[in-house]
């Protein structure tokens, strides 16, 4: 039976300088996904790859006495380095530069001239350098470019653009018709709202200010602007050809499934691009997945801040697959994500090295001790097995439907409440106690088989995401791949499997442990890893608390999303491993919860006591320094960085209602 195609991209990674964790997470998270499908048995092409023309790279090889070539081979070749330590399976790594994807640039400007999308004019308004983008005075936010916030320039050329507006009816139709297109749904909303509905001002599409782009064949003195040469490559990549009949792997692979990509590039993707092909007569693809950010203890992430972690250090430190989990876990699906070095080391500690590791290693060592290392099931099966044999073949469907939903954090979720549950089953069975009395025995092996069983199917499941640490656990049982159409199905493992002894999956650091890695890595700093990040901000942002950056508008059914009631703290103490956290007990009407709070410089945990607050309350549960976090306790914050409580000013019973 002939696979079904499935054709996933990132977006392109600029050549400016080395990637970020933050820049590293959508190709684990693209890599994730790719994973998942093959698994489920489709065809599966994966491409990627770097974008790596324009002016700033012109500056940047210059400043580095270096060819515009010469430079971006380099950081090319380091970006794909990256990619490979953190075990990415593409298919393919395109590069701008390719000469093949050259040449279909042209042609496809070309092609587009002709037919009149694209027409010769004179351009004058405010460009930003960084974001190779022009403003005209009214999109420019305080006098700066509107995306980085950077200054600009004025600058007048001649250039190409292309005819925007053409399309923009058509492309809104596409979005009525096809309401899946952009994910999340707030990213669409922003389009329409922002962009298509003011009316879409027609693209300059060339450049004559620098040389470093592809040139155009008819009009040398122009080389192609950014855009419509990155963007191609999700078709170049395929064997495109603007001119004649398209080979198999276009016709086999296009339209894509799904291109991932970064919030800050959705309009490109989901305007300007699906327009180009609309242009060329093609079909668009069928989503647009643009995933949020992950924010360096709270902030975007940048050299110039002095708060930029790297995935290589992270990995010499806790390895590929605990780095490949954090991101993925810890990203939600519309928010923002954070990450600190404490951070993912309390992730690592409780999640993989406790909940997942433990589990492996005592089910392993417990066959090992008492059954010299054989499993067998005796069909000794007791009531509380229904439970975790249910939870174990319902666990697939879960997954798929998150994995189907691009919630990557919560299927992770699924299967982790499945870890957990076979820990407790543990604790419930008792394997050590069983063990003591002969006439149990039969018993005793029934259990180590069901755990064994439980792992294989959550390590099958756990593979997209944690390819090296799931391989090790099923080779430890001696078990393959299970395949995911067999998931729903229980006792697939062989009588008599041999259990191997293949190490610990993860190994617990203390965080003093991580702070001398991350000294050794970087001796001209003598500060632990977080203290080390803020230090190095800017001058200015010591001084003055930056203000939180906030759309300019949401609606009122994105307000209606958050549920805030009123809180009293019954009970606070200090997290003992952090020097700012309070876990405080809160109770929201008849319930209580467990909300931790980054309060403790500004509130003595005796002061907290009795407080009523506001909560947020149906915010996802997240784990801080290893406590469930069931919430959000709202504060003010002046100009110094200095919290005050928000309380009602009336005094109102615990579990009202905010509106």
């Amino acid at each position: 039976m002939e696979k079904t195609p499935y054709y996933i991209t990132t977006a392109i990674t600029y050549t400016s300088g080395k990637p970020h964790i933050g820049n590293t997470y959508e190709i684990v998270l693209t890599d994730a996904i790719a994973r998942f499908r093959r698994n489920q048995g489709y065809d599966v092409r994966f491409q990627t790859g770097t974008d790596e023309h324009g002016q700033k790279i012109e500056e940047k090889a210059e400043a580095a006495g270096k060819t515009p070539k010469q430079f971006v081979d380099g950081v090319a070749d380091q970006i794909k380095g990256i990619w490979d330590l953190m075990n990415i399976s593409y298919d393919k790594f395109i590069r701008t530069t390719d000469a093949d994807h050259e040449a279909q640039v042209q042609a496809i400007f070309r092609k587009l001239y002709e037919q009149g999308d694209i027409y010769k004019g004179t351009y004058e308004g405010m460009y930003c350098t960084p974001c190779e983008a022009f403003w005209t005075p009214s999109q420019l936010k305080d006098g700066k470019c509107p995306d980085c916030g950077r200054e600009v320039h004025p600058a007048k050329e001649e250039a190409y653009f292309f005819r925007m507006s053409k399309y923009a009816d058509r492309l809104m139709q596409y979005y009525d018709e096809h309401p899946d297109f952009i994910l999340p749904l707030s990213r669409k909303n922003e389009m329409v709202n922002n962009f298509l509905k003011p009316g879409l001002q027609d693209l300059c599409v060339s450049r004559t200010s620098f040389t470093w782009g592809i040139p155009v064949d008819f009009d040398p003195r122009h080389v192609v602007y950014v855009w419509l040469d990155a963007l191609s490559n999700y078709i170049t990549g395929l064997g495109y050809d603007a001119e004649g009949e398209q080979g198999a792997l276009f016709k086999k692979y296009w339209p894509a499934d799904v291109h991932v990509i970064g919030k800050d590039i959705i309009r490109f993707h989901t305007i300007y691009w699906p327009i180009f092909l609309m242009a060329l007569g093609l079909p668009l693809p069928k989503q647009v997945f643009g995933h949020p950010w992950l924010l360096m203890d709270g902030n975007k992430m940048s050299k110039s801040r002095g708060n930029v972690i790297y995935a290589d250090e992270l990995v010499q430190v806790f390895g590929v697959d605990a780095v490949r989990y954090f991101v993925l876990n810890d990203m939600p699906y519309d928010n923002d994500g954070n990450i600190t070095w404490e951070l993912i080391n309390d992730r690592v500690n409780a999640d993989l090295a406790n909940t997942y590791g433990n589990l492996v290693s005592r089910t392993a060592a417990m066959t090992r001790q008492y059954f010299g290392g054989e499993l067998r099931d005796a069909g000794a099966a007791e009531p509380v097995d229904a439970e975790l044999k249910t939870m174990a073949t319902a666990l697939y469907e879960k997954v798929r439907a998150k994995m189907d939903a691009f919630k990557i954090s919560d299927a992770l979720g699924e299967i982790f409440a499945f870890l957990r549950r076979c820990n407790k089953y543990i604790d419930e069975t008792a394997p050590w106690l069983l063990a003591k009395d002969e006439s149990k025995k039969g018993r005793l092996a029934t259990v180590l088989y069901n755990l064994a069983e439980s792992i294989v199917i959550a390590s099958s499941l756990l593979q997209p995401f944690m390819p090296a640490a799931a391989q090790k656990a099923l080779e430890t049982f001696a078990s393959p791949l299970r395949s995911y159409d067999s998931l729903d199905k229980f006792g697939l493992l062989v009588q008599g499997t041999r259990v191997e002894d293949k190490g610990h999956l993860f190994r617990r650091q203390s965080y003093k442990e991580v702070e001398a890695q991350y000294a050794a890595m970087h001796p001209e700093h003598a500060e632990a890893p977080a203290k080390e990040q803020k230090a190095e901000k800017p001058a200015k942002e010591q001084k003055a608390h930056a203000a939180p950056a906030y759309p300019a508008e949401i609606g009122i059914d994105d307000f209606a999303k958050v549920r805030l009631q009123v809180g009293e703290i019954v009970a606070s103490e200090r997290v003992k491993k952090s020097e700012k956290l309070l876990k405080n007990t809160v109770r929201v009407g008849e319930q209580t919860r467990t909300v931790v709070s980054g309060i403790a410089k500004f509130y003595s945990p005796e002061e907290m006591v009795g407080k009523k607050v506001v909560l947020v309350t149906n915010l996802k549960p997240a784990k801080l320094c290893g406590i469930l976090s069931e919430g959000m306790i709202l504060c003010a914050e002046d100009a110094e960085g200095k919290l005050s409580l928000l309380s009602p000013e009336k005094d109102m019973p615990s579990g009202s209602g905010i509106f």
